[in-house]
């Protein structure tokens, strides 16, 4: 994730001095953001050797993982903020990296593409899967294991315990309140153990 206007608007949901753990943190442009426009520190998650490199440059503080492996190296709590942001849809077991975020922060902000927004739907009603620039693969050469929609990104929060603080969608940078499941591109809860 590297539009400018996303960063803005996921960056204006961390508290300014946050230490921030940013699970598959990609280029490390987000955490860059916060390090420099919000005063934050933090580390990020990544696999991609070609990220690791771009985080390094970018001065970013980051640490090859998988994911899927769990978050067994960081206690309870150890960060403000955790964030999963273009990460959920790429992992085989999303509530166990949900339920790992909530323990390793006091507040997890999760943003995914929103497989119910309205373009996509009309493209599965005229029988074809979307190609959109927040769902920018064919469905045969995707790397997203998943789909999912702001509905069931909520509903999985409360069935793993998490309490959702807040929920919404963003645009195009925007915040979208009203309707997100159908007027958003993307979806996003805040949410706390």
């Amino acid at each position: 994730m590297s539009e400018r206007s996303m960063i803005e608007a996921i960056g204006e949901l961390v508290p300014p001095g946050s230490r921030v753990l940013d699970l598959g943190c990609g280029d490390g442009a987000l955490l860059a953001y916060l390090q420099t426009e919000r005063g934050c520190t933090g580390y990020g998650i990544e696999i991609a050797d070609e990220n690791i490199l771009a985080c390094t440059q970018r001065g970013v503080n980051v640490i090859q993982l998988n994911l899927d492996a769990g978050l067994s190296m960081f206690e309870d709590q150890s960060f403000d903020v955790v964030l999963q942001i273009d990460t959920l849809q790429h992992l085989r077991n999303a509530a166990t990296v949900l339920t790992e975020t909530a323990r390793v922060g006091r507040v997890g902000i999760v943003a995914f593409p929103n497989f119910a927004h309205w373009p996509n739907r009309l493209s599965v009603m005229l029988g074809r899967m979307p190609v959109t620039r927040r769902l920018p693969y064919q469905w045969y050469d995707t790397p997203n294991i998943r789909v999912g929609t702001h509905t069931d990104l909520q509903i999985l929060a409360q069935r793993i315990g998490l309490q959702v603080l807040d929920s919404f969608g963003i645009h195009q940078g925007r915040i979208v309140r009203t309707a997100p499941n159908l007027l958003a591109s993307t979806s996003v809860i805040k949410f706390s153990r």
